[in-house]
C-alpha cells in the first residue's frame, strides 16, 4: 500500500522542480541584454497585425453615412491594402508556431504508425 502522504510529496517535489527550471529559464532570458533582443522577443509574444486594423478602419469608414461618399471612396482601397497586408506580413506569434509544431508531429507520427 503506498502512503498517500509519501505521493503528496512527490507531486510537492516536482512542482518544485518545474518551479525552479521555469525560474532559471526566465532568469537566463532576462540575462540576455541588448534592446534589439528584447524588441524581437516581445515581438514573438505579440505580434502585431497592420492589415487587420488597415481592414477594420477601412469597413468603419465605408459604412459611415456621409453626404460626399469621401469615406466610401476611402474605404474600399484600404480594405484592399489591409487583405494584401495579410497576406504578406508575417503576424505569427510563438503560441502559432508551438501550434504548427504539435499539428506537424502529430502528422509524423501518424504516417510512421501507418507504415509500420
Amino acid at each position: 500500500m503506498v502512503d498517500p502522504l509519501k505521493e503528496r510529496l512527490e507531486k510537492l517535489k516536482k512542482f518544485s522542480d518545474s518551479a525552479k527550471r521555469r525560474a532559471n529559464l526566465y532568469s537566463e532570458v532576462s540575462g540576455i541584454d541588448g534592446k534589439h533582443t528584447a524588441r524581437s522577443l516581445g515581438s514573438l509574444q505579440k505580434a502585431p497585425a497592420p492589415g487587420k486594423k488597415l481592414q477594420k478602419i477601412g469597413f468603419l469608414m465605408l459604412w459611415i453615412p456621409e453626404p460626399t461618399g469621401v469615406t466610401c471612396a476611402i474605404g474600399g482601397p484600404m480594405i484592399v491594402a489591409g487583405r494584401y497586408l495579410d497576406k504578406k506580413y508575417n503576424g505569427s506569434t510563438i503560441h502559432d508556431i508551438g501550434h504548427q509544431t504539435k499539428n506537424n508531429m502529430s502528422t509524423i507520427n501518424d504516417f510512421k504508425n501507418s507504415v509500420m
